[in-house]
């Protein structure tokens, strides 16, 4: 992972604290360990914590009010998660992302997502093709009106992996998918790209309906290529 510049201040700033302890929910039967992880996991990927922010055992757990047991255990996990590098004595740093980066999340994920889509088409759950149907009918009414359609797109891309039967590649598509979130800006946010996407979704989900699981593979696959494509030209400006 890319080490930015770090920026020792931000946790100092009333604004991302308050930001914080509204993420957290402190569990009435779950580990306080998994509370912590899940506020500075979405405190990463949201951008609340961006590349560079420094993330303190004593800091945090002043912040949240918890103890450093649970912080310690939850900068871990970030560590192991890619999402933070840790220096010996000096805390952990949230980390950015290469061009490289970029490049080789995007591969591994048109793999997943194919491999998704074509179990899903062999599998074809009850209820699947309606779910898709209805989600797809959502995405494009946000694009007619105009608003971003990021949070229905992941939910198209959920109903897939979930539809596959197979928890681990569930799994690894959830980690890949937060790798994209660290990204900032969507790839909604580029003219046209919204229309595009209703025409690949439901590329994807006639191959689905049909029961195509090679048609349904290559069509998954080939909406990630060209979502990495316009990613590229989003973050070199062109």
């Amino acid at each position: 992972m890319t080490v930015p510049e770090p920026n020792v201040h931000l946790l100092q700033e009333r604004r991302t604290q308050v930001a914080l302890r509204r993420l957290l929910v402190t569990p009435e039967y779950g580990s306080m360990t998994d509370a912590v992880t899940d506020v500075l996991r979405e405190g990463v990927l949201s951008g609340l914590l961006p590349p560079g922010t420094w993330l303190r055992e004593g800091e945090i757990a002043e912040v949240l009010s918890v103890s450093r047991t649970p912080v310690r255990e939850a900068l871990r996990r970030l560590s192991d998660e890619g999402l933070t590098n840790r220096s010996a004595n000096r805390g952990s740093v949230v980390a950015g992302m290469s061009l490289e980066e970029v490049l080789a999340v995007y591969s591994v994920r048109a793999s997943l997502e194919g491999l998704a889509a074509r179990t899903a088409a062999a599998r074809r759950p009850a209820g699947l093709v309606d779910r898709l149907l209805a989600l797809h009918g959502r995405f494009k009414q946000a694009v007619e009106a105009g608003d971003n359609p990021a949070a229905i797109n992941s939910e198209f891309h959920r109903a897939i992996r979930e539809a596959s039967g197979n928890a681990y590649l569930e799994r690894f598509l959830v980690q890949v998918e937060n790798a994209v979130r660290r990204f900032g800006q969507t790839t909604f946010d580029v003219p046209g790209r919204s229309a595009e996407v209703v025409g690949e979704h439901y590329a994807i989900i006639e191959a689905i309906a049909t029961g195509n699981e090679d048609l349904a593979e290559e069509r998954a696959m080939n909406h990630m290529r060209h979502a990495r494509e316009v990613r590229l030209r989003q973050m070199l400006g062109g």
